[in-house]
């Protein structure tokens, strides 16, 4: 392996292979196209990386294919044996796996440490869930035996995000993995590393063609979404490669799971205490990375009996991140992952402020000399927002949170609901009922009561409206991975002695 060294950090190890991998192997681009990686925070190269075809694509699935086979065959205690020493492998490499990741994709190097370990406690449930693929036996009468059976789909493509590369990899290849599938795994054109790091360290596990990592951009995706050998495609990314990915699946008649953007509310009531409402308003928008996060409640509607006092300990809890070189362990907030990203932050920043948002906090880019090669722009707060402006109804996808006031309920819950989103809601009050009331009115399929931000494994994750199809973290993203077969058997009459 190739070492560098990053800014008050410990060596960063990079990946020795930069092609793609399958049937067990590494193979050079047929194109022979290959992509330079750079770090979001320091601007300096991570090295190419090769940017798949779709021939390339074609050879992937075909390696899947072949693959499958022979591990839908192996026994299921046998595959969650091999599971829990990959998930095992991930915790020993967390340090490294982390680093590799705050490099490439610009999240601080402590936070990653949770990723690490969340994609092992993902592998891990998925391995205990194996012999729970069961069917059901429907009566028939002394004269026939019917019973169905769970069967795996084939090939499954997954396509995953740059704000958690190697969580997303690691992690969402488990469930299809346990049920029996084979996966081909697109890593993020801007932070494909820690992908191609997985690959060395587990793919000696697996049998031949059973993991395969892609790595490429639009042309890569799209031949592996409309791929006829591939039985299901899964996406998390945003609403617009949503719709694109349902459209290349079309073709083929594929199921699609699919994660999608949010434009998520906090909703605090009069009663919420205003520490607990400003702790949750900075930990929900996930300023650490930036806001890059589909779940961040980037809307705080505030009840007016408290939105001064939460303002004001706003302007002091978000002073804790300040942008700083992810790979430095105690920065506490990294890079936008590119400069189009920047941009597109900015430009809102600057939108807000022409429609009249006062800010509370941030709303420019640092003036830290040691940051000018990346892609920073600072945890910024906007109050006197109104949900007619535009950071209220889309999506920004950076470190950009907009609180509205409010005083009728029916007037504010028809404003939470407006958007086309519909991933997570977090509400704050004292009163039971109304917590209840309130949450069965959020049109978002996954919602906390005094907590925000948290993810339970077991507990089905997923959105309402174009935030997506599909639940994931839960039993039922497993079964997803599965189709019914029905089986029925006609017996023979008695014998007549």
């Amino acid at each position: 392996m190739t070492s560098a060294t990053s800014p008050k950090s410990a060596p960063l190890a990079l990946p020795e292979h930069r092609g793609i991998y399958y049937g067990g192997a590494w193979h050079e681009p047929k194109s022979g196209r290959y992509a330079e990686t750079t770090n979001p925070a320091t601007g300096q190269s991570l090295g190419k990386v090769a940017d798949a075809s779709a021939a390339d694509v074609d050879a992937a699935v075909a390696a899947a294919k072949t693959g499958f086979a022979e591990w839908r065959r192996v026994l299921p205690f046998e595959r969650a044996k091999i599971l829990r020493r990959i998930a095992e492998l991930l915790r020993q490499n967390a340090q490294e796996l982390a680093m590799l990741d705050a490099a490439d994709c610009g999240n601080p190097v402590s936070e990653l440490l949770g990723d690490a370990a969340s994609a092992a406690a993902q592998v891990d449930f998925f391995a205990g869930f194996v012999t729970e693929m069961k069917g059901h036996s429907i009566p028939m009468g002394p004269d026939a035996v019917n019973f169905s059976v769970r069967e795996p789909l084939g090939v499954v493509g997954r396509i995953i995000p740059f704000n958690h590369p190697f969580m997303f990899c690691a992690g969402k290849a488990a469930a299809p993995l346990a049920a029996g599938n084979t996966v081909v795994v697109k890593p993020p054109e801007q932070a494909p590393l820690s992908s191609l790091r997985l690959a060395e360290l587990i793919g000696g596990l697996l049998p031949p063609g059973v993991f395969n990592v892609v790595p490429g951009g639009r042309e890569a995706g799209a031949r592996l979404a409309g791929h006829p050998d591939v039985a299901k495609i899964a996406l998390i990314g945003s609403v617009p490669t949503g719709r694109a990915v349902m459209k290349a699946a079309a073709d083929t008649v594929k199921p699609v799971m699919l994660e999608l953007g949010g434009k998520n509310a906090l909703i605090a009531y009069a009663d919420a205490d205003p520490d607990e409402v400003a702790s949750a308003a900075i930990r929900g928008m996930n300023f650490a990375w930036c806001g890059q996060s589909c779940g961040s409640t980037s809307r705080a509607f505030l009840h007016e009996k408290i939105h001064d006092a939460v303002i004001e300990r706003i302007k002091e809890r978000i002073k804790a991140f300040k942008p700083g070189i992810p790979t430095d362990p105690a920065t506490t907030m990294g890079a936008v992952i590119s400069k189009t990203q920047l941009d597109r932050v900015m430009s809102y920043i600057e939108s807000a402020k022409s429609e009249g948002a006062q800010v509370v906090a941030g709303g420019k880019r640092p003036s830290d000399p040691a940051l000018v090669n990346g892609f920073f722009v600072e945890a910024t707060v906007f109050a006197g927002v109104t949900s007619a402006m535009k950071i209220a109804r889309e999506e920004i996808f950076g470190p950009v949170l907009s609180v509205l006031k409010w005083r009728d309920e029916a007037k504010m819950l028809q404003e939470v609901n407006a958007v086309e989103y519909g991933l997570t809601a977090s509400i704050w009050t004292n009163d039971l009922s109304t917590a209840h009331r309130t949450a069965m009115e959020v049109q978002a399929g996954y919602v906390w009561i005094n907590e925000i931000g948290r993810h339970f494994l077991g507990a089905p994750f997923g959105g309402y409206k174009q935030s997506g199809i599909g639940r994931e973290e839960c039993f039922e993203e497993m079964l997803s991975f599965t189709q019914e077969k029905n089986i029925h058997v006609k017996l023979k009459p008695a014998a007549r002695s």
